[in-house]
């Protein structure tokens, strides 16, 4: 069977490349061009073999910034999902769903050194791994850690942010992070009433971060989340080490993971130097029954082992394996993919 993307793909690539395009456009505003929009993003090729059940994806998530004057900057993310996953029942051949969404869109006016104010649908400032490491041109692994829906909720708030850096000096940084949130059912921006926050410590020398993060459910049960987070990049060899705990009144959970890009053997660009082995180490607490808050509904352990390929032109090859425990059955999951990294300028500057 060839997998090739359908036409509804391509219309709903050219859909969300137009509305893209047309938060661009505001940046041809008489005086108030300060640089040229820039639109990123990645594209891949996705495969999930879990527990035996093969699946395929199609996937694009262009992201736009375009500054407007010296103190305002419109930023937005879309998701294109085309998929392909087996019918199950006896039945050979595949069905295909699509999903087409936007990840944020937002203004972000930079009113001070310390203080920028976020309007729009943002993202939720929870942990780490919601802003830094979702794009699939960022994240090691294709699957989000087992207690990333703690503290996100539908991982976008609708309203404001205050965020920016309290204090900096050559030895420490302190950021911060504030949020309110709307209730939203509509399909495109949903959202929680919620809010919370969200503070890091910075070490450069020691290239260390710590962080935690707080966020409350404004409806329903008004349940609270709590998490910390501790980053680790040392400076002298290419190793990064990331860990998150999260807590809310039902589950809890913390994930560990480690790459290492084999760099210092003969150089980045040599074929040693291109492999990056990927390590990951989660687990979950069932506290109480819940169906409702995202995690799995027993004690589950989850380890991965990734190994990724960095080829020329920011394209990367992407491998893991990864095996989940729990008294609901333990299974295998292996997953490939084909990611490429683009960035290019909306049009030719002067």
């Amino acid at each position: 069977m060839r997998l090739l993307p359908n036409l509804r793909f391509f219309t709903i690539t050219r859909r969300i490349g137009l509305a893209l395009f047309s938060l661009g456009m505001l940046c041809f505003v008489p005086g108030l061009v300060a640089q040229i929009p820039l639109i990123s993003g990645g594209a891949g090729f996705l495969t999930n073999t879990n527990a035996g059940s093969t699946s395929y994806q199609l996937v694009a998530m262009p992201v736009l910034a375009a500054p407007i004057g010296e103190h305002l900057l419109v930023e937005a993310r879309g998701t294109l999902l085309e998929s392909f996953t087996p019918k199950g029942n006896g039945q050979e051949g595949y069905n295909t769903s699509h999903f087409l969404a936007w990840s944020y869109v937002q203004a972000d006016y930079l009113a001070t050194s310390h203080v920028t104010v976020v309007g729009g649908d943002f993202l939720i400032p929870f942990g780490t791994y919601n802003e830094r490491l979702i794009p699939i041109w960022i994240s090691n692994l294709q699957d989000a850690p087992l207690i990333f829906p703690i503290g996100t909720g539908t991982t976008t708030g609708l309203g404001g942010e205050v965020r920016g850096n309290a204090y900096s000096t050559g030895d420490v940084s302190v950021s911060y992070a504030a949020y309110v949130s709307a209730g939203s059912t509509n399909r495109q921006f949903s959202a929680f009433r919620s809010a919370g926050g969200q503070g890091s410590v910075y070490f450069p020398k020691a290239r260390l971060e710590i962080g935690a993060s707080y966020g409350r459910i404004r409806e329903g049960n008004h349940s609270n989340a709590v998490g910390m987070d501790v980053w680790w990049e040392p400076a002298k060899i290419p190793l990064k080490v990331r860990s998150e705990y999260a807590h809310q009144p039902h589950s809890q959970g913390y994930w560990i993971e480690t790459d290492y890009r084999l760099s210092q053997f003969h150089g980045p660009e040599s074929l040693i130097g291109r492999l990056e082995p990927v390590f990951r180490l989660q687990q979950t607490f069932r506290n109480a029954p819940d169906f409702t808050d995202g995690l799995p509904s027993a004690n589950t352990q989850r380890i991965d082992f990734g190994l990724d390929y960095h080829l020329p032109h920011e394209v990367r090859i992407n491998t893991s394996y990864a095996r989940q425990f729990s008294s609901t059955g333990n299974f295998n999951i292996w997953e490939t993919g084909v990611v490429y990294r683009f960035l290019f300028p909306t049009w030719k500057g002067k």
